[in-house]
């Protein structure tokens, strides 16, 4: 692994690695084809990095009834709203391989009211806008549209929590200048 900090902070990754981590960074070179630059950045404290993985592995991995493509849209989105440069980066990309559509990716990055969105994915980004901007201003009628989209009660509890994810990693992010790695800027076009 570099040495290079993907942050503004003189925090470096732990020498050597603990086994899982240096584990984990093997599975998304493997898979990516490097480690993304906010998993290098936790890795300057065991507990920290193993937070932050498991809280990102169940909200956005877990079995759910929100596709892996929804859940990235609502990262782009609230990282639209909060104008965090690494997230928009990152997840932006996963919204280009996952939909085959560059537009959308672009569209949810600039003002995902453009996007020819259905009723499902429309009702999901409103709420996540809302609770993004306003979220003591939620109501039941807000949950109830989401239900009357067909979300149901799990669902709208998985919305919530990648929205509240990605609210704090967007700050986490612009809190310490953290960067996204370049190969995310060319992939997907």
């Amino acid at each position: 692994m570099s040495k290079t900090l993907p942050t503004a902070l003189n925090l470096p990754p732990l020498d050597p690695l603990p086994d899982h981590i240096a584990k984990y960074f093997g599975i998304c070179d493997d898979k990516l084809g490097f480690v993304p630059n906010v998993l290098a950045a936790y890795a300057f404290d065991t507990a920290k990095f193993d937070a932050f993985s498991a809280m990102y592995n169940d909200v956005m991995l877990a079995d759910s009834g929100l596709s892996k493509l929804e859940r990235e849209m609502i990262a782009v989105v609230v990282s639209s709203i909060n104008k965090c440069f690494y997230c928009l980066t990152a997840h932006g990309q996963a919204v280009r391989a996952l939909s085959n559509d560059p537009k959308l990716g672009e569209m949810l990055v600039m003002n995902w009211h453009a996007a020819d969105l259905d009723v499902r994915q429309t009702a999901m980004l409103t709420f996540a806008e809302k609770i993004t901007k306003v979220s003591a201003e939620t109501t039941e009628a807000d949950r109830q549209t989401l239900r009357d989209a067909g979300l149901s009660d799990r669902d709208i509890w998985v919305i919530a929590s990648v929205t509240g994810f990605f609210n704090m990693t967007n700050r986490m992010a612009s809190a310490t200048d953290m960067r996204p790695n370049d190969d995310y800027h060319s992939q997907n076009r």
